[in-house]
Order: structure tokens, then C-alpha cells, then sequence
């Protein structure tokens, strides 16, 4: 049995495959990799059992739970005026040239700026490439511009502009225990709270003791056999009941 997650660009699982891992060892992981408009496609088709998606993920057949939101920042060339500072506003945008490719993923209605009125850009790889030749700027979520930096060119965040949410996504009718389970690590569930398939087994109650003591505080008969000896309140050691108890020998005269 494998377990398969599909990922869309820029979305790292990593420190959830590695609790996955910590505590269902016999189920493996598969990574299922698509594009964002192609992710709710692949997943309705059985080709994943859950997706880390962009949000929203929109049908009435799914069920979706929002994980984080990441930043946004802008992507220009290395000696731009933006790259003397770590952060700009939204309105430093404003006499900007801003590339929009066809997949974009930050779904900013008003965006500052203008946007590029050349050909339609269809990916974000090739609207990378225009701001590396000098035409316009990109703006996109944080994990995006980590994936396709480049050399001679730097990303700045923009503190006001809109975030991009990221979100764990399954088809409502497959929700099993593995779906649970996973449900259960992205939460940041602890391996005895688990619901899931991965869950602990409840611990045995101590076998109930047979014979002896009571068990209820008091003292239990002594274990000593007859003709034993045991020893008294002084701790002296006490004749066995029933022995004779030995005279004392008077001295014979020499």
C-alpha cells in the first residue's frame, strides 16, 4: 500500500513526510507532482489520495483545509533601485511594468503598476526570463520566487500586497484512515492524540495479582513453613514453634 501526495510547484512537504515517516514505517509516501490548474483535475481522477495545493480549491466534492499564506515578492533584475532594501510597499509598484503570466498563482485583481501589454506570457519560467532581459518586474508568492531564482536577479518582499494560501485538499467520498492520519500530522497532531491509522495501541492493564497479599494495604499471612523460624519485633530471631527450647549447660568441676 502506498500513500500519494500531490504537490503543486513551490509546496515542500518535508517536515511532514518526516513525522509520516516516523510513524507509519510500512506505509511509503509517493510524490505526485502538477501544475496548479491540472492539481484538482489529477486528484478527482484517483491519481492522488490528498493535494498540497493553492487555494481556493473549489468543488463541492472536495474538502479542503487551510494550512498557512505565504508572502509575496517581487522579482527584479540585481541592480534595480528595490534591491538596496530587504521590503517595499505595494505603492512602490505603482511605475512599475509588472508581468502577469497566464498561470499565475497570486490572483492579485488591482495590482499597482502596468501591466505588460506584449504577447501572453504563459508560465512563470517564461516571465522570469522577460524580467531577466530587462522587461518589467514579477510579482509572486515566496516559494515561487525561491524556485526559480536565478542569477541576476533578487526577490523583495512587498508587505502589503495580497498572500497566496496554501491548503490540504481530498475528494470528501475517499477519506479513509491514512487521510486521517495525514490530516492528523499537517495539524501538528502529536503521536498519542492521532486518530489516525499511525495512533499508538492503548496500553494493557497490569494483570490483577492471584493469591498472596490482600491488596489492600494490610499485611499478608506469613510465608514461612511450619517448624520455620522468623524473626520478632526486636528483629531477634525467634525459635521455631514447637522446638525445644535449649537449657543452659553447668560447668563440670575439674
Amino acid at each position: 500500500m502506498t500513500f500519494r501526495i500531490l504537490l503543486v510547484p513551490g509546496v515542500n512537504p518535508d517536515r511532514w513526510l518526516r513525522v509520516w515517516q516516523q510513524r507509519l514505517t510500512d506505509v511509503p509516501v509517493e510524490l505526485v507532482h502538477a501544475q496548479p490548474d491540472e492539481a484538482v483535475t489529477v486528484l478527482r481522477s484517483g491519481g492522488a489520495d490528498v493535494a498540497l495545493v493553492r487555494l481556493p480549491a473549489v468543488g463541492d466534492d472536495l474538502s479542503t483545509i487551510p494550512l498557512y499564506t505565504e508572502s509575496t515578492v517581487v522579482v527584479v533584475p540585481k541592480d534595480h533601485v528595490f534591491s538596496v532594501v530587504e521590503e517595499i510597499d505595494a505603492a512602490d509598484l505603482d511605475d512599475e511594468l509588472l508581468v502577469v503570466p497566464l498561470d499565475d498563482q497570486l490572483r492579485w485583481a488591482d495590482h499597482p503598476g502596468t501591466a505588460f501589454a506584449g504577447d501572453p506570457v504563459p508560465t512563470t519560467a517564461d516571465a522570469v526570463e522577460l524580467v531577466a532581459a530587462g522587461v518589467g518586474v514579477l510579482v509572486l508568492p515566496q516559494s515561487l520566487g525561491r524556485l526559480h531564482q536565478r542569477r541576476g536577479l533578487v526577490a523583495r518582499t512587498v508587505r502589503d500586497a495580497p498572500g497566496s494560501a496554501v491548503g490540504l485538499a481530498w475528494v470528501t467520498d475517499r477519506y479513509d484512515d491514512l487521510t486521517e492520519e495525514f490530516i492528523g500530522i499537517v495539524r501538528g497532531r502529536t503521536a498519542t492524540s492521532s486518530r489516525g491509522r499511525g495512533a499508538p495501541a492503548p496500553e494493557a492493564a497490569p494483570p490483577k495479582p492471584r493469591g498472596g497479599a490482600s491488596g489492600r494495604g494490610g499485611s499478608g499471612k506469613s510465608t514461612s513453613g511450619k517448624g520455620g523460624s522468623g524473626k520478632n519485633a526486636s528483629g531477634r530471631t525467634s525459635p521455631a514453634k514447637g522446638s525445644a527450647t535449649p537449657r543452659a549447660r553447668k560447668p563440670r568441676p575439674r
